[in-house]
C-alpha cells in the first residue's frame, strides 16, 4: 500500500513514538522509510550568539549534532528492523520543510509526532504538526504522545 514513509522527527518524546510506528508501518508495508530532521532556522536565527567565537559553538551547531544523532539512532532501529531507511537533514522552518521534502520524494504516507496539550496552549502556539497537516494533501498519521502536566 505505501511505497515510501515519510517520518518528521525532532528526537523529543512526541518524536520517539513516532519513530516506532513509522518503523512498525515500513514492516508491515514492506516500504522505504524516510526520517527527516529539520533545524529549525527561527531558533538560531533569533538568537544573536554573541558570547560564541566559533560558529561551530552556536545554537545551530548544536541543533545539528542533536539531529545526527537522532538520526542515526533511528537508522539503528530501523536496520534491526530490517527496514530500508534514509535519512535526511535540512534546514528551515519545519512545517515548509516537511511538506517540500514530501512532495520531493512522492512520499505515500506521512508520519507525525504530536504531545497532547490542552486547547489554550494549541491556541496560543499551535504544532508543526498542525501546520503540516494544514498545508499537505497527502495522507497522514499522527501519532499523540501524552505529557506530563
Amino acid at each position: 500500500m505505501y511505497e515510501r514513509i515519510l517520518l518528521s522527527t525532532d528526537g523529543s518524546v512526541a518524536s520517539e513514538e513516532a519513530e516506532r510506528h513509522a518503523i512498525d508501518l515500513a514492516a508491515a508495508h514492506d516500504a522505504a522509510l524516510h526520517a527527516l530532521y529539520v533545524v529549525d532556522e527561527t531558533v538560531y536565527n533569533a538568537y544573536s550568539g554573541d558570547e560564541y567565537v566559533d560558529e561551530a559553538e552556536g545554537p545551530e551547531h548544536g541543533l545539528e549534532e542533536h539531529g545526527e544523532e537522532t538520526l542515526a539512532d533511528l537508522r539503528a532501529r530501523a536496520s534491526d528492523a530490517a527496514v530500508d531507511c534514509t535519512t535526511v537533514m535540512r534546514h528551515g522552518r519545519p512545517s515548509n520543510v516537511i511538506v517540500d521534502y514530501a512532495d520531493e520524494i512522492d512520499a505515500g504516507l506521512l508520519v507525525l509526532g504530536t504531545k497532547r496539550r490542552p486547547d489554550e496552549y494549541r491556541a496560543l502556539l499551535g504544532s508543526v504538526t498542525d501546520r503540516v497537516l494544514r498545508l499537505t494533501d497527502r495522507p497522514a498519521v499522527v501519532v499523540k504522545t501524552e505529557v506530563e502536566g
